[in-house]
């Protein structure tokens, strides 16, 4: 047994793993029972499985679990705060930003991150390219492109309306 420790969705987590081989994504699903995270081809190919993990989105098909001792993670589950949707779930519900729904996951934790790290900018094909790890098999991709720039735009003026909130303080 392995025991680990780390933040999931903002709540520490303790967890004694009987098998250092198991995925992230297999923990999450089969032993945690956070099921929004899906398994798609299990290759880190399709970006299905897309989490963040100390502000990085990775496959978690492809990261053992055993390595994220002391980590944050977040799914899915945790973007949402106190019953209000994160902007970028608001945006793909506004932007039809999905059909099938079944890489919707992976999409807005994929968009999510690349927001966070500034490289969505304004340009629908930097947002296509930053994005390409996350396939959409239905063709949803164009209200994809179009949810990810309302969400960062939003986002970008909350933070701007925070800044002169607290200079005006």
């Amino acid at each position: 047994m392995t025991a680990m420790s780390f933040t999931l969705n903002g709540a520490p987590r303790e967890i004694a793993l009987d098998d250092p081989r198991v995925t992230l994504l297999d923990l999450l699903r089969e032993r945690l029972d956070l099921t929004g995270t899906k398994k798609g081809c299990d290759r880190g190919q399709c970006g299905a499985c897309t989490v963040i993990v100390d502000g990085r989105r990775v496959n978690s098909c492809m990261t053992l679990a055993v390595t994220l001792d002391g980590a944050e993670i977040t799914t899915i589950e945790g973007l949402a705060l106190d019953g209000a949707l994160h902007p970028v779930q608001q945006a793909f519900i506004d932007h039809d930003g999905f059909q099938c729904g079944f890489c919707t996951p992976g999409q807005i934790m994929s968009a999510v991150s690349l927001i966070a790290e500034g490289e969505a900018g304004a340009d629908p094909e930097r947002i296509r390219e930053g994005l390409s790890g996350n396939l959409c098999r239905c063709g949803a991709h164009t209200g994809i492109v179009e949810a990810v720039l309302a969400a960062r735009t939003r986002m970008d003026e909350r933070s701007e309306d925070a800044k002169s909130g607290e200079a005006a303080a």
